[in-house]
């Protein structure tokens, strides 16, 4: 298995656990072997020390120095625009999805049975109407 996510200067990450867990954060300089600087200035995560046990690496790399300072990285997150291309990507659509199905009540979930009964019933329908032509021919 061949990496391709690397922990570069400029790496979006998704912080999956903690109190900002959810948002998108960019790898600004690394502390050490654990840690990292962050900086989220489009997703309202201030510039911190943060574990890389917290943090999914994603695609998107921005442009930024060593250390950069906050505006710099602002203007560089809007430039890529990372915020765009994230609400575009399956990963984020899954999660958006799953967030949506935990908050339904049950009679959403019963609305959402009714409806998939429904769509199976027209589908048999049609492939026993297809089944049937195919077997005249």
């Amino acid at each position: 298995m061949v990496f391709k996510r690397f922990v570069e200067i400029g790496r979006v990450a998704y912080v999956s656990f903690g109190p900002y867990a959810g948002k998108l954060v960019a790898i600004v300089d690394v502390i050490d072997q654990n840690r990292a600087l962050v900086d989220g200035p489009c997703t309202g995560v201030k510039r911190q020390a943060m574990p890389f046990k917290c943090m999914q690496l994603t695609d998107y790399v921005i442009k930024v120095p060593h250390s950069a300072r906050q505006k710099f990285v602002r203007r560089a997150w809007e430039k890529a625009e990372v915020n765009e291309k994230w609400s575009q990507s399956s990963w984020a659509k899954k999660i958006e999805a799953r967030q949506k199905r935990a908050k339904m009540s049950d009679f959403d979930r019963y609305k959402v049975m009714k409806a998939k009964r429904m769509r199976n019933k027209i589908i048999k329908h049609e492939v026993k109407k297809l089944r049937k032509e195919a077997a005249k021919k």
